[in-house]
């Protein structure tokens, strides 16, 4: 889900930035349900809906598909710091291993590996790869 966030650079009139990302619900442990955006269980505590941004492609008006995953999580990190109900994906280790590990433990739904070199890129590409404990378990 791309979002145009011109109301987050109010301040800056002019200059609107996309992110990409997605809206979720989080439950006690912090952990995503997004089945719970269409019902969430009565006794069960959870977050108010937030956006959860995964990359800024558009920053300020300026194309940063081209560059560096890298680079664009600082600019994000720097676009909507400070912010509620907005904020960037959680990151694991930075070893696979022990990534998988915390997700497994934790339950979370899986992770995406990226490739903090990588760009933007539309489709499918080695850069980024996503798995699911379920499919290992």
């Amino acid at each position: 889900m791309a979002l145009d966030v011109d109301a987050l650079s109010a301040p800056r009139r002019g200059r609107a930035s996309r992110l990409d990302g997605e809206v979720a619900v989080y439950d006690r442990a912090f952990i995503s349900r997004f089945e719970w955006l269409r019902a969430r269980p009565k006794d069960e505590p959870a977050t108010l809906p937030v956006y959860i941004v995964f990359d800024v492609p558009e920053l300020e008006r300026r194309d940063l598909r081209g560059k560096p995953l890298k680079e664009r999580r600082r600019a994000l990190e720097r676009l909507i710091g400070g912010r509620s109900m907005i904020f960037p994906v959680r990151r694991l280790s930075r070893d696979g291993f022990k990534a998988w590990e915390e997700a497994v433990k934790f339950g979370y739904e899986g992770i995406v590996t990226k490739d903090p070199e990588s760009e933007c890129v539309a489709g499918w590409t080695l850069g980024w790869i996503t798995k699911r404990p379920g499919q290992y378990a």
